[in-house]
């Protein structure tokens, strides 16, 4: 499949406007593109109590899986920072459902990095089934 990143790029900068971070101030959109060739978003969504905080990358993930997507093929991350890497529990819940992954970080001024999942976060805690897509 064909990544058309400059659709990703548009749909996470977009959902970015829409994060709520009224503590941090640092908005984040995640595009994530399943198999299906759909594209699911997220936004980081802040709470008085940090720890019930939700990353964008998270976001755009259980929305996909809410729909019933469990194939990823790319994420792009956009952010204010060109440097708005995934989290650790982002990396490792991306991994829950992909073995690998291109990602594409993108900075405000129009900065991208290219990294994928592997290089984020080299040994993933993995059971030896992939229990995700049974059932």
């Amino acid at each position: 499949m064909a990544i058309d990143w400059d659709a990703l790029i548009a749909a996470a900068q977009r959902v970015r406007k829409r994060a709520y971070a009224p503590y941090s101030r640092f908005q984040v959109g995640a595009a994530l593109l399943g198999k299906s060739g759909r594209i699911y978003v997220g936004c980081n969504v802040e709470n008085a109590s940090y720890g019930l905080t939700i990353c964008a990358e998270r976001n755009a993930v259980f929305s996909a899986v809410a729909e019933g997507e469990r194939e990823f093929v790319a994420l792009v991350v956009a952010g204010k920072d060109p440097q708005v890497f995934p989290c650790g529990a982002c990396r490792q819940v991306l991994a829950e459902f992909c073995d690998d992954l291109p990602i594409l970080i993108v900075g405000e001024d129009g900065t991208q990095t290219e990294t994928s999942l592997c290089e984020l976060l080299p040994h993933a805690f993995r059971f030896k089934e992939n229990i995700h897509k049974v059932g």
